[in-house]
């Protein structure tokens, strides 16, 4: 959750697309991205009038403010869930069960990017077809993208029915009561088989994120928290065997995603509906190259962010690093507030770049910047004056050594810089520009493990937060800055954006079409 959170931060959806008419190339095969001078001229498309402009962003504006008030309470929603649920489960199951059911709940988080990236892309193209009105290649899109995840599943869960039966599940585990043992096969089946089934079922998010209904996604995402914990308290209140009761916990959430999939296709848009007919294997190849390139961006940037606790334990020890550890969860929840007021501008940006409303995003994009800046502000300055107390009321362990203010002053910096970033990153996003994000996190992780490594053993945790601060404001601020620069520059005001899609016989983008 806290990795998830850092990384969608970051500027990926881990955690979350531009033409309308003709315009510059900017990405080519849905990954390359071309410097302003390598843009062609594209074919003059309708043009935007003011009275369309001034309604198009009034209803952006709309859809945008719905999808942070929503991001907020679903994720609230989604908080308060787990809550409820963890005591009866708990109870419930007993420790060594519950123990066990979270052990491989563990597994199944470490494969946060199992779509391979391919819902990002999916979402920047649909985004840049949202504004173009193309409706027919958006089927081809999302019906190509639940093809590649189907059958990516299918085969992921015939691996899994063979592991089921030839891995000695509880002597992994390390279960020690034989009757908890005899469960364990059942338990991996039901956890690894919600999570796998989830992965095509998950796309439902993006394809509304992209058509910019994230205020619907995100009731559908909080209906799944309240759904799993309603259904937890009734298996536990009808003396459910222990299997059901987890197979309550872990399926709501596919099941949920089924439902929204079947009421978005089945009657809101009839016309996205996914058919084997509009699968186009052109398409499904641009969506895995765009898709690999979000997937290698977001395991960079994971790599980044996440290898704090291996080096603190390597040089300071592995209390320090259970310190460190404790502190970085409080900053972690700055992080998903930053996520979650920022992701809404991935769709949002890329149907104002298709219809060249360059002048909307950089509005938009500064206003976000001050918000998030000025959001996680407060909450920072009140860990770096009131942090040792808090962190004494919520652990309350002998343990937990005193935190010097220096450490929670250079998190606090570090948590602002990552807010000023996270909207820079939806713009490039948008349009599927991650050149210089690689650029950024590489040098990043360059900078970052030496001097870390030489901070910590002058300055302690401290001086390990001080290196966090200072590599991510010299690498990944300016590659951020940098790159919304060069989004914006490849998209002339008031002309639309065209990314090159895949495409076949029937469908030519519109910057490649020849004049009527």
């Amino acid at each position: 959750m806290v990795r998830g959170a850092c990384v969608e931060a970051a500027g990926l959806m881990v955690d979350r697309p531009p033409a309308a008419g003709a315009a510059p190339t900017v990405l080519v095969g849905g990954t390359t991205a071309a410097t302003p001078s390598e843009v062609p001229t594209a074919t003059a498309g309708p043009e935007l009038h003011e009275g369309d402009t001034s309604m198009a962003r009034r209803s952006r504006g709309r859809a945008l403010v719905a999808g942070i008030a929503s991001s907020l309470a679903g994720k609230a929603v989604g908080l308060v869930a787990p809550l409820l649920i963890t005591p009866i489960a708990f109870g419930y199951l007993g420790a060594e069960r519950y123990g066990m059911w979270m052990a491989i709940t563990s597994l199944t988080a470490m494969a946060l990017f199992a779509d391979f990236g391919l819902g990002n892309g999916l979402l920047t193209r649909l985004s840049r077809l949202y504004a173009t009105g193309e409706r027919r290649a958006a089927a081809r899109e999302i019906a190509s993208a639940y093809a590649v995840l189907g059958a990516l599943a299918v085969a992921l869960l015939l691996v899994l029915l063979v592991a089921v039966r030839l891995v000695p599940w509880s002597a992994l585990l390390n279960v020690a009561d034989p009757v908890v043992a005899r469960d364990a096969r059942a338990v991996v089946l039901l956890c690894f088989g919600a999570f796998l089934v989830n992965i095509p079922l998950a796309l439902i998010q993006r394809v509304q994120y992209a058509h910019q209904q994230v205020a619907q996604s995100n009731l559908w995402q909080a209906a799944g928290s309240l759904g799993s914990a309603g259904l937890v308290v009734a298996a536990v209140a009808t003396d459910a065997s222990p299997a059901l009761v987890i197979a309550a916990a872990v399926l709501a959430v596919p099941l949920m995603n089924l439902a929204n999939s079947i009421c978005y296709f089945g009657w809101q848009q009839p016309a996205f509906r996914p058919r084997v007919k509009d699968v186009r294997a052109p398409v499904a190849r641009g969506l895995l190259r765009l898709g690999s390139r979000f997937f290698g961006l977001s395991l960079l940037s994971s790599i980044a962010l996440n290898l704090d606790g291996f080096l603190v334990g390597r040089v300071l020890g592995l209390h320090a690093a259970a310190n460190y550890a404790v502190i970085l969860r409080m900053f972690a929840v700055l992080a998903l507030f930053v996520t979650l007021v920022n992701l809404p501008l991935w769709p949002a940006n890329g149907e104002a770049l298709a219809r060249g409303d360059v002048g909307w995003v950089r509005r938009s994009t500064r206003r976000m910047v001050y918000l998030s800046a000025a959001a996680v502000t407060l909450p920072a300055l009140c860990l770096v004056l009131s942090g040792n107390d808090i962190l004494q009321f919520w652990v309350r362990s002998d343990d937990l050594e005193q935190v010097p203010t220096p450490l929670f002053a250079a998190l606090a910096v570090w948590s602002i810089l990552v807010a000023v970033a996270a909207p820079l990153f939806m713009v490039q996003n948008s349009i599927g520009l991650l050149g210089p994000q690689f650029v950024g996190w590489a040098a990043c992780l360059v900078v970052a493990v030496p001097l870390k490594i030489l901070l910590a053993g002058r300055g302690g945790l401290s001086g390990v937060a001080l290196a966090s601060a200072l590599s991510y404001g010299v690498t990944v601020l300016p590659a951020a800055v940098v790159g919304y620069r060069k989004a914006l520059a490849s998209v002339p005001a008031k002309r639309s954006n065209s990314i090159e899609m895949e495409h076949d016989g029937e469908y030519t983008p519109r910057h490649r079409r020849s004049p009527a």
